[in-house]
C-alpha cells in the first residue's frame, strides 16, 4: 500500500479534527526539517525564520553542538527527577548562570520547565521572603498562561478572556512608552497611585517587569526607569523581579537585558533560548530570597531535566565560541538600519522602529499617526511575507507590531534576503 503524500492541507485537516480550536497557529504550515535560520515544510517549501520559535532559537535550529551534547546525555540517562537522584549538570548549569547575573551579592539558582513556571516560582520566593502577598506588574506585560501568569499579564484578549477569576492582590501600573506618551515619570506616578488607591507598599512582595515587553510590543524599559524602580523597591523592602524569559540568553546584545540597566534586580527569570529549544527555565536571585521557601517548597518532576541541562550547557559554549553576543549587536544594528530606511520610504504606515540588540520591532499605523494602530495591515504583512518564504510574528496590545527574533547564527546573506522579502511584503500589503 502506498503511503499518502503529506501536505500542509492534509495535516491541517487532521489537526482541526484532533486539537481544540483554542490552540492557535500562526500559519497553516507543518515543518519537516530546520537548520540555522531556515525551515523546510512537508511540501519542500523553504522559509527564512524571523520568528525563532518565539525567541527560543537564538542558537539556531539543529545546532550540531547542542545535538551532540544531548546525544551524549541520552546515552547516559534521560531522567531521574533531580529531587530524587541528582546529577552534576544541574549544579554546573546553575553555577554558570549565577556567574552571569549582575549584582555584587550572593546568588542561588534553581530550574523549572517553562517560562510561566519560572515566573510563578519567582513570585513564590518573593512572597516567602517578604511574608507579603501583593504584586505589581505592568500593562502590556506578558508573564505566561497559568492562572498566576495570566493575572500578571497586562493584556486581556486572547490570554485572559474567559479564564477568570484570577489570583488576588495583583495590580497593574503603566509601562513607560515614549511613542504613546507615557513618560518614565507617568509610569512611576501610576505605581504611587496604586500605593494610594489599592495597596500600601508594606504589603507588596514584588514588582515584576520585562526589560523589553514581548507580547506587549517590544517596548524597551529605559534604564532610568529600572533605576527608579530599584530605589523604590529598596525603600519599601520590595523584591524587584526581571522577567527575562524572552529577552535573556543574548537576544538584546548582552546575556541579560538587565545588564544594561546600571542596577541589578533581586530575582531573574529565564527560559526560551536558555536551552536552545529544550524545555528549561531558570530562577536566579539573591541567596537570602531564594532560601526563603521551606524544604520541599520548590521543585517539579521534570524541572532541570538532564537532557535540557546538557543542551543549556552547550548553548553557553556556543555563545562563547561563536561570539553570539557580538553577533546579536551586529544583527540588531543591521536590521534597524534597514528598517529605518524602509520607514523613510513608507512614512505613513511605519510609526516606529525600535529594540535592543537583535530584539527588533516594526510598529504599523494609519495616516502617520502612532495613535491609530493598523492591525489589518500588520496581518496582511505577515501573510504576504509567508507567501514569499519569510516567517514573521506579530504582537502588541493592538496587534500592530511586527517583531523579529531571527536566530543569532543567521548569515548576513540570509538575513538580508529576509529583510528584502519583508520590504516587498510590506509594499504588497500597503497596496492591497
Amino acid at each position: 500500500m502506498l503511503t499518502p503524500t503529506k501536505t500542509n492541507a492534509s495535516l491541517m485537516a487532521r489537526r482541526r479534527a484532533a486539537l481544540p480550536s483554542g490552540l492557535g497557529q500562526g500559519f497553516e504550515i507543518f515543518i519537516e526539517r530546520a537548520l540555522g535560520a531556515e525551515i523546510w515544510d512537508v511540501q519542500g517549501q523553504r522559509y527564512i525564520d524571523f520568528a525563532g520559535g518565539i525567541a527560543v532559537m537564538n542558537t539556531g535550529h539543529s545546532h550540531p553542538a547542542l545535538l551532540a551534547a544531548m546525544q551524549r546525555q541520552m546515552e547516559r540517562h534521560t531522567h531521574t527527577c533531580f529531587q530524587v537522584l541528582a546529577y552534576e549538570s544541574y549544579v554546573e548549569l546553575a553555577e554558570k548562570l549565577i556567574a552571569k547575573m549582575p549584582g555584587d551579592f550572593y546568588k542561588k539558582c534553581f530550574f523549572m520547565s517553562t517560562g510561566a513556571e519560572a515566573v510563578e516560582n519567582a513570585i513564590k520566593v518573593a512572597r516567602a521572603y517578604t511574608k507579603r502577598a501583593g504584586v505589581i506588574a505592568f500593562g502590556g506585560g506578558f508573564h505566561g498562561r497559568t492562572l498566576m501568569g495570566m493575572a500578571l499579564t497586562g493584556k486581556v484578549v486572547p490570554y485572559k478572556a474567559g479564564f477568570g477569576p484570577f489570583p488576588a492582590e495583583i495590580y497593574h501600573a503603566r509601562y513607560p512608552n515614549q511613542l504613546h506618551g507615557v513618560s518614565v515619570q507617568d509610569a512611576l506616578d501610576s505605581i504611587q497611585a496604586i500605593f494610594k488607591n489599592d495597596i500600601e507598599p508594606a504589603r507588596v512582595a514584588a514588582i515584576i517587569l520585562e526589560p523589553v515587553q514581548g507580547e506587549g510590543g517590544f517596548y524597551v524599559a529605559p534604564p532610568e526607569f529600572a533605576q527608579a524602580l530599584r530605589k523604590l523597591c529598596d525603600e519599601h523592602g520590595i523584591v524587584l523581579i526581571a522577567d527575562e524569559v524572552q529577552t535573556g540568553a543574548g537576544r538584546t546584545g548582552t546575556w541579560l537585558a538587565c545588564e544594561q540597566w546600571g542596577v541589578s534586580p533581586d530575582v531573574i527569570t529565564m527560559a526560551k533560548s536558555v536551552a536552545g529549544g529544550m524545555p528549561l527555565s531558570a530562577i536566579i536571585g539573591r541567596a537570602e530570597i531564594m532560601d526563603a521557601p521551606a524544604l520541599g517548597g520548590l521543585g517539579g518532576t521534570y524541572a532541570g531535566n538532564p537532557m535540557a541541562c546538557a543542551s543549556a550547557l552547550a548553548v553557553l559554549d556556543v555563545f562563547e565560541q561563536e561570539k553570539l553576543l557580538v553577533r546579536s549587536q551586529a544583527i540588531g544594528q543591521r536590521m534597524r538600519a534597514y528598517l529605518q530606511g524602509l520607514q523613510q520610504k513608507l512614512p505613513g504606515c511605519i510609526a516606529d522602529v525600535r529594540g535592543l540588540g537583535a530584539m527588533v520591532a516594526l510598529e504599523l499605523c494609519k495616516h502617520s499617526d502612532p495613535h491609530q494602530p493598523d492591525a489589518d495591515l500588520t496581518k496582511r504583512l505577515a501573510t504576504e511575507a509567508q507567501k514569499r518564504g519569510l516567517i514573521i510574528l506579530t504582537c502588541g496590545v493592538y496587534a500592530n507590531v511586527v517583531r523579529i527574533l531571527v536566530p543569532l547564527v543567521v548569515s548576513d546573506a540570509v538575513l538580508d534576503e529576509g529583510l528584502t522579502i519583508l520590504a516587498e511584503a510590506l509594499h504588497a500589503a500597503v497596496a492591497a
